[in-house]
C-alpha cells in the first residue's frame, strides 16, 4: 500500500517544557478511506527531507492545518518557525520530484506564499460553516457547504499567479485552487473534521492522487 506523508502541527506543552509534533488522529482514518497509509513527518527533519521522500517512496504529501505562519503573524502564540522552515523545504523537494501536494487550510496558505502570493487577515471564520461557489467541472467533487477554521484568507489579488481557482465563498475569498501545471491542490476547509467524512472530500482527494 502506498504512503502519504503528512506534516504535523507544533504544540508547546508548558507543564513539561516540550514542543511536540502532533496530528489529529482523524487524519489516519480519513487517509485509510483513500486506500493509503499515513507517514507523519517530524518537523526537525529538514536536512533529511530528500532521503525520506526517496527511501520511503512517498506517493503524495499533505500539508496539514494548525499553527500560525510566522511570516504573517510573528507574534502569535502558536507560531512554529521550525515547521515553517520544514514545509518550505518539503514543498521544494516535492516539486522537484513531481510528488503531488495537497494543502489543507494552513497548508493551502503555505502553498500560496511559496509560489509568490500573499494572505489577508480575516475575522469570523473560526469554528463555523459557510457555502461555496464551485467552478464548473468540480461540482461533484466539492461540498457546497464546508467547515472553516482560519484567520487568514486568499483573495484574487493575493493569489499566486500559477494557481487556478476552483472554489470561493460569497465574498470571493478563495477556498480551493489547483496549480496550472503541477499536481498541487489547495483547500481551505478540513476534510478530516467532518463527521462522518464526506464522499465528495474523499473523491476529490482520491481523484487528485490517481
Amino acid at each position: 500500500m502506498k504512503l502519504i506523508g503528512i506534516t504535523q502541527r507544533v504544540d508547546y506543552i508548558t507543564d513539561y517544557n516540550e514542543r511536540r509534533d502532533s496530528l489529529d488522529q482523524r487524519w489516519t482514518h480519513f487517509i485509510k478511506q483513500l486506500g493509503f497509509y499515513l507517514f507523519p513527518f517530524p518537523n526537525h527533519a529538514t536536512n533529511s527531507i530528500e532521503n525520506i521522500l526517496d527511501s520511503l517512496f512517498i506517493h503524495a504529501i499533505i500539508l496539514s492545518g494548525g499553527n500560525s505562519i510566522s511570516q504573517m503573524a510573528c507574534n502569535a502564540m502558536d507560531v512554529a518557525a521550525e515547521r515553517d522552515c520544514f514545509e518550505q523545504k518539503l514543498i521544494e523537494a516535492a516539486v522537484k520530484r513531481n510528488i503531488p501536494i495537497i494543502g489543507v487550510c494552513r497548508g493551502m496558505q503555505m502553498l500560496n506564499l511559496y509560489f509568490g502570493g500573499t494572505l489577508d487577515f480575516i475575522e469570523g471564520h473560526i469554528a463555523c460553516r459557510h457555502s461555496l461557489i464551485i467552478k464548473q467541472g468540480y461540482e461533484q467533487l466539492i461540498n457546497p457547504e464546508v467547515n472553516s477554521f482560519h484567520h487568514w484568507s486568499i483573495s484574487q489579488d493575493s493569489l499566486a499567479k500559477d494557481f487556478i481557482v476552483i472554489a470561493y465563498d460569497k465574498n470571493h475569498r478563495i477556498e480551493g485552487f489547483v496549480h496550472q501545471s503541477l499536481k498541487i491542490l489547495g483547500i481551505m476547509w478540513h476534510p478530516e473534521r467532518e463527521t462522518p467524512f464526506t464522499q465528495r472530500d474523499i473523491q476529490l482527494i482520491r481523484t487528485f492522487l490517481v
